[in-house]
């Protein structure tokens, strides 16, 4: 059923296309508009460990098997960027302890990366590792990529153990996104994905889940009869 939480990535659609001179038939692969239930997009390029102070590679391999945030940024040295930086390493331990790790992503170098963390007074203390998308690959194969400028939106994408894609949030450059709200919904996805269960809107730990691994029949049209808008709101 569609609130199934054992997900199953989708494939992308090929489209059969003939070259105009030769006639021959092409296969092209058509992107879906959403990262949402894809796979995760392979990646490999050069980072700036925040910890450490040391330039390193991060990839796509890394994280596999583990629950992992991307999130893009347009750029380095602007006003809304870094308060959403700190604002994610400010929670650095509460997404330790979910087991989840966060990699942020611009356009910007490595180089670039370093001088914004050791320049910027909010990002004092940080303990990311910031990835320097500089050939714009991973950024376009994500789909956050404003080809025109050279940058990226702002694009958080969260997977699970699986590499599948289960949330994303993207926004245009003036409004920061809400890292609480963000903490909320993984640990709905996490409790979800250990319990077969489903979790209605604004759910917390402690609310009141929809079993329909158990009672999918019995509740289906029947919603209201379970959860009021009381306790969806509370």
């Amino acid at each position: 059923m569609s609130c199934d939480v054992k997900l199953q990535p989708i494939k992308l659609k090929k489209n059969t296309q003939y070259n105009t001179e030769t006639n021959i038939p092409e296969e092209n692969k058509i992107m879906s508009s959403t990262m949402v239930r894809r796979e995760m997009p392979e990646f490999k390029m050069q980072a700036y460990d925040s910890k450490t102070g040391h330039y390193v590679t991060v990839s796509s391999d890394d994280y596999k098997g583990k629950w992992v945030a991307i999130c893009f940024y347009p750029a380095d040295f602007t006003f809304v960027c870094p308060t959403e930086i700190a604002a994610m390493n400010a929670k650095y331990d509460e997404f330790q302890r979910m087991g989840v790790e966060i990699l942020p992503v611009s356009v910007d170098s490595k180089f670039s990366h370093k001088r914004f963390v050791e320049t910027e007074p909010v990002l004092a203390g940080l303990k990311l590792t910031i990835g320097a998308d500089t050939t714009q690959q991973v950024s376009r194969d994500f789909g956050v990529l404003v080809e025109e400028e050279g940058v990226a939106l702002r694009g958080r994408f969260l997977f699970n153990p699986d590499g599948i894609c289960v949330a994303q949030e993207v926004q245009a450059d003036s409004v920061g996104r809400n890292v609480n709200e963000f903490l909320r919904q993984i640990e709905a996805w996490q409790y979800a994905t250990a319990t077969g269960e489903v979790c209605p809107a604004g759910w917390r730990p402690g609310k009141k889940t929809l079993p329909v691994n158990t009672d999918a029949e019995q509740m289906t049209g029947r919603v209201g009869d379970y959860i009021t808008i009381e306790e969806i709101l509370s």
